[in-house]
């Protein structure tokens, strides 16, 4: 089974992110708008020791800003549009602590842009006409997380909550 860790953002802004991924977005219906922190990863038929080491780590973790504040492309890498997030330390060290697993096969597959998706899989001439009316728009949103969530792939591909953690130490 597929697993994935991310954080969904306020109602606000997954409002906006909607607007654009229900027509320039092919993976609209699979997951509402989210910021991956965790690529997808297998895992044995027990998740209980992914839980716990996740538990471990958002604990260690405190609730951090997240701040939007431009669209960006991933051109020409690939025809993506998303949402750019300005990095903090514990959003970063959050994502090396997800990742840095030696029991996973994951490694260090991807540098961490930390990012909201809005459109992808585009043509060309598609890709630059949106990113260019969203260059133009004066996008800045703030707001702090302070919740991850691991996810599960269902059959048909669509994601769903398994487990939420909060960030910070209990009290």
């Amino acid at each position: 089974m597929k697993y994935g860790v991310a954080f969904f953002p306020s109602k606000e802004i997954q409002d906006l992110a909607n607007s654009y991924r229900m027509r320039y977005d092919t993976h609209y219906s699979w997951i509402p708008p989210h910021i991956t922190l965790r690529y997808p990863f297998e895992a044995s038929e027990s998740i209980e020791e992914t839980i716990t080491n996740i538990q471990e780590i958002a604990a260690a973790a405190a609730p951090f800003p997240m701040t939007i504040y431009k669209a960006d492309t991933f051109h020409p890498k690939e025809n993506k549009i998303f949402f750019k997030i300005k990095p903090n330390e514990t959003l970063m060290n959050l994502y090396s602590a997800l990742n840095d697993e030696p029991k996973t096969s994951l490694g260090k597959q991807h540098e961490f842009t930390p990012h909201l998706t809005i459109a992808q899989d585009l043509t060309d001439d598609e890709h630059f006409d949106v990113l260019g009316r969203l260059q133009m728009k004066d996008i800045h949103h703030e707001e702090i997380i302070d919740r991850i969530q691991l996810l599960y792939q269902l059959d048909n591909g669509s994601w769903t909550v398994y487990e939420t953690f909060r960030l910070g130490k209990e009290v």
